[in-house]
């Protein structure tokens, strides 16, 4: 059964930083994710669903329940590297939902009950954090989410590793997976330990143009008219922002960051009095993202411009003698720090 057409990613209308941060944690997906916080009905969810239509398809071995490459061992198959192309398949990149609410039993998997009872043999069933390896896991409402639930996804993607330890099982595998939230602010704010594991984060505002706003109920419409020949006409955007993002991921390791660049970076943080070195590699891995988007061969004062923003405004400590928002306190940082 085909799966049902979602709204295209170049047809969103305006929010330039959410879809910009959103490709760049797709080129380099050690970024660490990006955190969507703004108004209701902004387009935040759908522009993660629909970002999941333009990922480069990966290859894995089949029926291995952790998508484990094929060009490495899968222990869980017990195929090995150079094995026949049959035991090979191309899948889409997985982007799992995570719900609120959710058990810790659902998001790092349990002893499957109806083999246990059938067959009286203990087997692990997989959780969401299986699922979402080598993929994106998507957590809508994120600042709404258990305090258990993220001290899980917090160990899990600092390590890579899932670990499960209980009812006589004990298995370990992979989950690698690039973090995606969204939420409002009104409903509450997120846990610091949590807000510093996403690399990127933007606020998402409502279009304030009456030229956008009438785009956008056009557009929406004609979509939700024709859900079908409305994704067939934007269908050949899509196929090039996936070649796009594909080759901006293989050129990565070939953009030449000269150390005038690593300097800047780290003027800019020490200006903003940015804690760690978190957030100058950060500046440093985003722009690089987004100089293999833009075809460049090195990164420059410019790319350090468009991805500060959403690289250091969520690390800023809050100064009770100053009410300017982190992120107009970057710009103002940048326009101070960074030559023209």
């Amino acid at each position: 059964m085909a799966a049902a057409p979602v709204f295209p990613f170049p047809a969103i209308v305006g929010q330039e930083e959410m879809k910009l941060a959103l490709l760049v944690a797709a080129v380099d997906r050690s970024i660490g994710g990006v955190l969507l916080f703004g108004d209701r009905g902004t387009g935040k969810s759908t522009a993660v669903r629909a970002l999941a239509r333009m990922l480069p398809p990966i290859e894995a071995w089949k029926n291995c329940p952790y998508l484990c490459p094929a060009d490495e061992e899968c222990p869980h198959t017990g195929h090995v590297n150079g094995q026949r192309l049959q035991h090979i398949e191309t899948r889409s990149a997985p982007v799992v939902d995570l719900p609120l609410g959710v058990t810790e039993d659902r998001v790092v998997g349990a002893l499957d009950i109806e083999r246990a009872l059938a067959h009286a043999e203990k087997a692990f069933e997989p959780g969401l954090l299986a699922r979402a390896n080598r993929g994106f896991l998507y957590i809508d409402e994120v600042n709404l989410l258990e305090d258990h639930i993220v001290d899980l996804l917090l160990d899990v993607a600092a390590s890579g590793e899932n670990v499960v330890e209980r009812e006589g099982l004990s298995v370990r595998h992979p989950s690698r997976f690039v973090l995606i939230g969204s939420g409002n602010p009104e409903e509450g704010e997120l846990r610091p330990q949590l807000l510093d594991r996403f690399g990127l984060a933007v606020d998402v505002e409502t279009p304030q143009t009456v030229a956008d706003r009438v785009e956008v109920l056009r557009r929406r419409d004609a979509f939700e008219q024709d859900r079908s020949g409305f994704a067939r006409k934007w269908a050949a955007q899509e196929g090039r922002w996936r070649k796009r993002i594909e080759a901006a991921s293989n050129a990565l390791a070939g953009i030449a960051v000269d150390e005038e660049v690593l300097a800047q970076a780290a003027g800019l943080c020490i200006a903003l009095r940015s804690d760690g070195s978190r957030g100058e590699l950060t500046v440093i891995k985003a722009a690089r993202a987004l100089a293999a988007l833009e075809e460049a061969d090195r990164v420059t004062t410019e790319h350090i411009r468009q991805v500060a923003p959403m690289a250091l405004a969520h690390r800023l400590r809050r100064d009770p003698l100053d009410e300017t928002s982190a992120k107009i306190r970057v710009e103002r940082a940048v326009q101070e720090t960074l030559p023209e």
